[in-house]
C-alpha cells in the first residue's frame, strides 16, 4: 500500500468477538456482550443515540476493559463528536497492554487530527508504530510523513465518488482530482478519512493504492469548480488544456474519459484505475453507452470524440482567460462553450 505502512484492522465487533490484550483477565459478562452486540446492530441502522446508551451501559459494566472505551470512541467517530471520541479513545489506550500497533491509537489519531490537537496526534501515530518527523516534541501538525498518493471515497454514504489525492498524514488527504459537483467537494480541499481502506486501485505499472472513506471535510477550498464543453480535435489538444491549467497552479480534467460509474461492490474491491487506454469493454463499468454526460470509460484512441465534457478548477477571474488562451494556441483544432460554475 502507499507509503509502506500497515493500516489498522477492524475489530471483530460485528461478530460479537472480544479480543482482550494481556493475561489473567476474565471474559466480560454476558450482559456486556449482549449490550455491545445490540449497540452495533443499532449503529448499522443509524440509531446512534440508542446505541450510545447501550455502549455507555457496557462501559459501566466493564470499565476495566479497553474494548468498552474503544467501542464508545468508535461510536463518537461515527457521530463526528470529536471531543467525546478523544476522551473515550484515551480511556481505551490507557487500558492497553500492547506497546504498539493497537487500532485504538489510530482512532485517537483521527480524533486528535479533527480537533487539531497536534501533540496528541503525533503521540497517537508514534504509539501505533509510525515514524513522525520531529517526534512528539514538535508543536505543529505532523507534516513530512511521505505517505504518498491514495484514493478517497467522497460522500461514502451518499452518491459516492472515488478521487485521487495526496496523503498529508494518516488521517488527512488533499484532493487532487476535480470531483463531480454531486459530491459537494472541490479540487484542493483536505478531507478527514478513516483508517481502514475499502477497496484498492491498481495501475498498469503494477502499483496498488488504497481507497479510504471520507469522514468529513477538514479544510475547504476557495477554488470553484466549472464544467465546460470542449472541442478538442486530438488528445494532445485536450492534454494541452490540462497542462495549461496545471502551469497556472490550478487544474483541468477531462471528465469524458476519467469518470466511470461503478456499483458499490465493484468500487469497494480491487479495481484497475482508468489510465485512458484500452477499449470500452470493462465489465465493472456501469455507465450507459451513448448516455450524455461524464459517463465514458476507456474509449479506443482511434475513435476519439472531439466534444469533451471537462471540469476546470480555477478562480472566476482566470477561467475564461485560461480557456481563451488554450484556443488561441491552436484555433483550428480547439474551441469551448457553455461554461458553468457547478460547485
Amino acid at each position: 500500500m502507499s507509503g509502506g505502512i500497515s493500516q489498522p484492522t477492524e475489530r471483530n465487533w460485528q461478530a460479537g468477538i472480544v479480543r482482550i490484550f494481556g493475561k489473567g483477565r476474565h471474559r466480560p459478562s454476558a450482559s456486556w456482550r449482549q449490550a455491545t452486540d445490540r449497540a452495533f446492530t443499532l449503529i448499522g441502522d443509524g440509531r446512534y443515540e440508542d446505541a450510545g446508551a447501550l455502549l455507555t451501559r457496557a462501559a459501566d459494566l466493564e470499565p476495566w476493559l479497553s474494548e468498552s472505551w474503544f467501542n464508545l470512541a468508535l461510536l463518537h467517530k461515527f457521530r463526528h463528536d470529536w471531543e467525546q471520541a478523544r476522551t473515550a479513545g484515551l480511556r481505551a489506550v490507557a487500558l492497553l497492554e500492547r506497546e504498539t500497533g493497537a487500532p485504538d491509537w489510530w482512532n485517537v489519531g483521527i480524533a486528535a487530527t479533527a480537533l487539531q490537537d497536534w501533540p496528541l496526534a503525533r503521540r497517537a501515530w508514534q504509539a501505533y508504530g509510525l515514524k513522525v518527523p520531529g517526534g512528539m516534541a514538535a508543536a505543529g501538525e505532523p507534516t513530512g510523513m511521505e505517505l504518498g498518493s491514495a484514493a478517497v471515497r467522497l460522500s461514502p454514504e451518499g452518491e459516492a465518488e472515488v478521487v485521487w489525492g495526496r496523503r498529508l498524514d494518516p488521517a488527512r488527504m488533499e484532493v487532487l482530482s476535480i470531483p463531480l459537483p454531486s459530491s459537494g467537494r472541490r479540487w484542493g480541499e483536505v478531507v478527514l478519512h478513516d483508517g481502514v481502506p475499502h477497496g484498492e486501485r491498481t495501475t498498469a505499472a503494477g502499483h496498488t493504492y488504497p481507497v479510504f472513506d471520507e469522514i468529513e471535510l477538514w479544510a475547504p477550498s476557495p477554488v470553484p469548480t466549472w464544467v465546460v464543453l470542449l472541442e478538442a480535435a486530438t488528445e494532445a489538444d485536450r492534454d494541452a488544456l490540462e497542462q495549461l491549467a496545471a502551469d497556472a497552479g490550478f487544474a483541468a480534467e477531462d471528465w469524458s474519459s476519467s469518470v466511470r460509474l461503478l456499483c458499490r461492490t465493484c468500487s469497494e474491491s480491487r479495481m484497475p484505475s482508468d489510465e485512458g487506454d484500452g477499449t470500452h469493454l470493462d465489465p465493472h463499468d456501469h455507465s450507459e453507452p451513448g448516455h450524455p454526460g461524464p459517463l465514458g470509460h476507456r474509449t479506443d484512441g482511434q475513435l476519439w470524440v472531439p466534444e469533451r465534457e471537462c471540469g476546470v478548477a480555477a478562480p472566476a477571474s482566470l477561467v475564461r482567460g485560461l480557456l481563451d488562451g488554450w484556443v488561441a494556441d491552436s484555433p483550428d483544432s480547439r474551441d469551448w462553450r457553455d461554461l458553468e460554475e457547478v460547485c
